[in-house]
């Protein structure tokens, strides 16, 4: 259903037309008018007004099937990944890291109880998953998501977690309680985090949190690798302190740019 308005600067037909973008996934890459309306809960009408507004804008596209998003969409997500500066901050480092263990490396950061990736350097392997800036998976089952959860008070944890997810995957590890405070116990505790195909068949990763100047956790960064090409003995003992050094280094440059102080200048 679309969203309502919590008060009186709400813009509604701002949230519709953002509700009509999310509503195409990897599953329904396009769609007709009728599809989007039940989709997003809207009526037709309304739903033609903002498929054709953002046609015009150049965010969608008609096909044959009906609509389509355009690669313009991806500018809304570059635009937050800029506006953070964090990935021309860790970008060099990725890019060493991913030289140093031949494994793709990526940077995500909490969103609910998903994780979502703002940040990649991949090498050509066959994985059973297809990653890319603005992948979701469930926080829980993933290194990133773990490093980030631990950060999280008690109560924060428990709000987050009963967020619904909006990745489509359900993954291999659901744990109850018990065990995942157990384990995020253990990832606070150690300062780092590892998954062994708990998410999917074949993915093993191990991650580490980026801080920024205050000590908060602001993302993850990990190594990911397939099951069959490397064991987790060399991801612990041989990937794992490259990437708490590309961690630390990555933080301590966020750091540095907060510290920055930005001056506006002013019309006189």
């Amino acid at each position: 259903m679309p969203r309502e308005g919590t008060g009186p600067d709400f813009i509604e037909a701002l949230a519709r037309g953002l509700e009509v973008i999310a509503a195409f996934r990897p599953h329904r890459p396009a769609m007709t008018l009728a599809e989007v309306a039940t989709a997003t809960g809207l009526a037709r009408p309304t739903a033609r007004r903002i498929l054709l507004t953002l046609e015009e804008l150049g965010f969608v596209r008609a096909v044959d099937r009906g609509f389509t998003l355009t690669p313009r969409v991806l500018d809304l997500g570059v635009a937050y990944v800029r506006s953070m500066g964090l990935w021309d901050v860790a970008r060099p480092h990725l890019e060493r890291l991913v030289a140093q263990t031949d494994e793709s490396c990526s940077i995500a950061q909490l969103d609910g109880s998903d994780i979502v990736y703002v940040a990649r350097v991949a090498v050509p392997k066959i994985v059973s998953l297809t990653v890319q800036i603005g992948t979701r998976f469930p926080a829980l089952s993933t290194s990133l998501g773990k490093v980030q959860l631990a950060a999280l008070a008690p109560a924060e944890l428990e709000r987050v977690l009963a967020e619904p997810t909006r990745s489509g995957l359900v993954p291999r590890w659901q744990p109850e309680p018990a065990e995942r405070d157990a384990v995020l116990r253990e990832v606070r505790a150690r300062g780092w985090a590892a998954t062994d195909e708990q998410l999917a068949l074949g993915i093993r990763s191990v991650a580490a949190p980026l801080r920024d100047g205050d000590g908060r956790v602001i993302a993850g960064v990990n190594v990911n690798c397939h099951a069959a090409e490397t064991s987790m003995e060399r991801l612990v003992g041989h990937h794992l302190p490259l990437l708490l050094q590309a961690a630390g280094d990555i933080s301590a440059d966020f750091a540095r740019l907060e510290a920055v102080p930005h001056i506006t200048a002013s019309a006189s």
